[in-house]
């Protein structure tokens, strides 16, 4: 496939360093797909999949019992989904895209096989894994000990991407009051934070809702 976007995204991507033939092998069988913004990927339970993100924002997500949702993971140019189920199986979590993305399918069937075959192919899925690992370790501590800041961003793309829907705008319904007790801060500094995130172009306000203009420069916020 002669795709530069393709291109740049396995350049950035694990699949680099792999032999040049598994390269080649793994373009030939796979196929590039667009989703709409809202949609959902994959879902908990489902086979397993391997995708790498040419473009686009995703988070991989789990839910509680009572639809509460959590983000354990942003996805950006560059990362594989689908590599930890190859080898432990189905996961209890979903993958949304928050804003238009574009993916490519790796064949799973090709990579596992050439892992068992290739201790370099297998050392590289240890490494990529261990990434991954690092992010959602990462995630949680944001989460927990995060600046109200970065709490305010990870908490409104939280609450924006369980409303959307497909081909929906991604809008927190939440009050400012509601923000700041979210985020255990007071509505004060939460107000100079939504106002920083406006005048940087990130998002526009209303009384009870947040809407997130650019997701990915928002998530850029969660980690700065």
């Amino acid at each position: 496939m002669d795709d530069p976007e393709v291109a740049a995204a396995i350049a950035r991507s694990f699949i680099s360093r792999l032999p040049a033939g598994l390269v080649a092998e793994l373009l030939a069988a796979g196929d590039r797909i667009d989703v709409p913004a809202g949609s959902t990927i994959y879902r908990p339970g489902e086979a397993p999949r391997t995708l790498l993100v040419v473009r686009g924002l995703l988070r991989v997500y789990m839910a509680s019992p009572e639809g509460r949702q959590v983000t354990v993971r942003y996805t950006r140019e560059g990362d594989l989904l689908g590599i930890a189920v190859l080898v432990g199986g189905p996961a209890d979590v979903g993958v949304q895209a928050l804003d238009r993305s574009r993916l490519f399918r790796i064949d799973s069937r090709v990579l596992t096989a050439a892992a068992r075959r290739d201790a370099g192919v297998a050392w590289a899925l240890a490494e990529d894994l261990s990434r991954r690992l690092y992010d959602t370790l990462q995630q949680t501590a944001i989460n927990t000990f995060g600046s109200v800041r970065q709490r305010v961003a990870s908490h409104l793309l939280d609450l924006a991407s369980a409303q959307q829907r497909p081909l929906g705008e991604l809008v927190a319904q939440v009050s400012q009051q509601e923000l700041a007790d979210a985020v255990g801060s007071v509505r004060e500094v939460v107000a100079r934070v939504l106002r920083d995130f406006r005048v940087a172009g990130l998002v526009t306000t209303s009384t009870d809702s947040v809407r997130i203009l650019d997701a990915t420069k928002l998530h850029a916020e969660c980690w700065s």
